[in-house]
């Protein structure tokens, strides 16, 4: 049987040989493995995490505290394991379990004196129930209170022995707050909360005696400067905000904050004069201020900051720049202020 050879053509050889050397060079790139941190390459030039992190959470300080905050768990319980991993073992225990163990132990028993202390100390936040009808529950939750106190100081020691230092740094939003903003505390302390706050929002009339918490706590270390953000969806925010801009003027604005969240539902103009009268203020002089919407362009350049640092509703704080969201319980804003009184 006769074979045929066939000639391939030069220029089709040349076309094998180039596609042959593209899939070794792209074989080359698979091995060649980018800098640590690295989740993408444009042009030969790498995109790391931190560009990623900061493009996609620079905007949204919502976010960027819930990653923070998933990651600061994380890493708590990390430390936790390579901390007390060991005496856990030893115990046949897992961590967990070591912890639970001995805030137990470290508890005593609670006297009907210490349960009397605290109903009579906290008679206002039990309206209506007797010593007897919350007697279980108090000492229940002095009992929790105890192991908490017992498990931190464990915690703490723990880390302590282990040379624990942590380097996770929480989100900061940078806040350019007029000086002339009301403000309780001294200029210099140590911690500033930012609060963005709207008039007729029932979560922030929630949260107004919890910043008056702060204060009483924390004194002068801690300066609380507030905000005006009044929400499209309540009507009366805003004229509420630029009464109460005029009552800072005479240096009550406080004293008409504590008016305003007391009679949230009723905010009409008549309202709002009314409470500036019980306030102690010069009416007169009030009157005129509010008329004149001296003070509606501050209200929305205040609006403007706080969208810039990510707010989107109310109550909004800043501790130090660091976002809490919402009405939250005072042990929230204790934690951080804490954190950043010791560091």
């Amino acid at each position: 049987m006769m074979r045929r050879r066939f000639r391939v053509p030069a220029s089709v050889t040349a076309g094998l040989l180039m596609v042959a050397q593209s899939v070794q060079g792209q074989e080359n790139e698979k091995d060649v493995k980018p800098p640590a941190g690295t989740v993408a390459v444009v042009a030969g030039k790498p995109i790391t995490l931190a560009e990623l992190d900061a493009a996609a959470l620079g905007s949204n300080i919502k976010l960027a505290q819930d990653v923070y905050e998933a990651r600061a768990k994380a890493l708590e319980q990390l430390i936790l394991e390579r901390a007390l991993g060991p005496k856990a073992a030893e115990a046949k225990q897992t961590v967990d379990e070591y912890l639970a163990a001995r805030t137990t132990d470290a508890t005593t028993p609670v006297t009907d004196a210490e349960v009397g202390a605290f109903y009579n100390s906290n008679k206002t936040r039990m309206p209506g129930k007797t010593l007897e009808q919350m007697s279980a529950q108090i000492r229940a939750y002095l009992v929790g209170m105890q192991k908490i106190a017992a498990r931190d100081e464990l915690v703490e020691r723990a880390k302590k022995e282990a040379g624990v230092k942590i380097y996770l740094e929480a989100p900061r939003a940078e806040l350019a707050v007029s000086a002339d903003s009301p403000a309780k505390g001294p200029a210099d302390a140590k911690v500033t909360v930012v609060e963005f706050s709207d008039f007729q929002c029932p979560f922030c009339s929630q949260a107004a005696p919890i910043v008056g918490q702060i204060h009483a706590a924390y004194g002068d270390k801690v300066r609380i400067i507030f905000q005006h953000f009044p929400l499209g969806i309540h009507d009366r925010a805003r004229p509420a905000a630029e009464a109460s801009a005029c009552a800072n003027v005479q240096g009550k604005f406080w004293e008409y904050h504590d008016k305003l969240f007391y009679h949230q539902q009723s905010l009409s103009d008549a309202d709002l004069k009314k409470y500036a009268e019980e306030v102690g203020l010069d009416a007169d002089r009030w009157s005129a201020c509010y008329r004149s919407g001296t003070f509606r362009a501050e209200v929305m350049q205040q609006m403007q900051i706080g969208r810039q640092a990510g707010v989107t509703g109310t109550p909004a704080f800043f501790v130090n720049g660091r976002f809490v969201s919402g009405a939250q319980p005072f042990e929230k804003f204790k934690d951080i202020i804490d954190d950043e009184l010791k560091n």
